[in-house]
């Protein structure tokens, strides 16, 4: 489905992968939560992650109930909407984002209901209009998938899927059908900021995950260290850290921090640096 999005627009996360992939080396792709601590702040985080080296960025649209997700991430939802943080909100964040930046990937992750509430079809013009490039809707299954997904990739969005260390061979059509820029492996089966996967079952799953569907693909779930990150930057295409992110902004708004994005831009440094030298290390070795 990426012609689909390189008619409309700009194909972001292939140009990303592509330029990966000339560097051999796996992207470092960082989760963080839309209005988290407040907007002004969310704000300026957003616009220092490129800097720090996040290769692809994945934003959480806060809602009350996010039950694929951790306690940081759950905690992170509702800070930002008490904070005031809403879809609209989230969509306009991107676009002042897209003024200085237009080539890091953004990636909208989230769940149907406020997708639904905002209206499917304005929603996926919206977000597209304000540069963002992809959706991970957690709670449609692909089977139900053509209420988001045909508006969404009629508007040159990908649709990104999770695969996780239960998808077998029946069930990876149905998972695959109308993926598109890149999968997104859960190294673990459960809940994020979870215990991280197991080296060498995540490398044959992410084997069998590209030759199935000739997309990259970036694991997450639990990794939380530059240790853990290089392990996964040697396995896959990208690697996602979420909760360790999303942990540090929590505690550093809770003890009333004035420099909230330059702690987060510290932490996705240090592990930028372990994902871009895993590989050339493991040459040396």
């Amino acid at each position: 489905m990426g012609s689909v999005a390189a008619m409309v627009g700009p194909d972001r996360i292939a140009a990303r992968f592509d330029a990966l992939k000339a560097e051999n080396r796996a992207g470092l792709v960082t989760f963080v939560t839309a209005g988290d601590p407040n907007p002004q702040v969310f704000t300026e985080i957003l616009a220092a992650l490129p800097g720090a080296g996040a290769d692809i960025i994945e934003v959480g649209m806060p809602f009350t109930d996010p039950m694929a997700d951790g306690p940081a991430i759950e905690a992170a939802d509702l800070r930002a909407l008490a904070a005031g943080m809403t879809l609209p909100k989230v969509i306009e964040a991107v676009r002042a984002f897209r003024a200085n930046d237009n080539d890091t990937p953004i990636v909208l992750m989230g769940y149907f209901n406020p997708i639904f509430a905002y209206g499917t079809e304005r929603f996926v013009r919206d977000a597209r209009d304000a540069g963002v490039d992809g959706l991970i809707v957690v709670d449609v299954p692909p089977e139900e998938d053509e209420e988001l997904g045909g508006p969404a990739r009629a508007a040159g969005l990908h649709i990104i899927r999770l695969a996780t260390p239960t998808t077998d061979a029946a069930r990876m059509p149905a998972v695959l059908n109308g993926a598109s820029g890149f999968l997104y492996y859960v190294s673990v089966a459960g809940i994020t900021g979870g215990a991280a996967g197991e080296i060498q079952a995540v490398g044959a799953a992410v084997q069998r995950l590209r030759q199935a569907s000739g997309l990259p693909v970036a694991v997450g779930f639990g990794i939380r260290t530059p240790e853990q990150a290089a392990a996964m930057a040697r396995q896959a295409d990208g690697v996602v850290v979420g909760s360790a992110i999303v942990s540090l902004i929590g505690k550093a708004a809770e003890q009333g921090d004035t420099n909230i994005a330059e702690q987060a831009a510290t932490l996705v440094r240090s592990l930028a640096q372990a994902v871009r030298s895993a590989r050339a290390e493991e040459e040396l070795a």
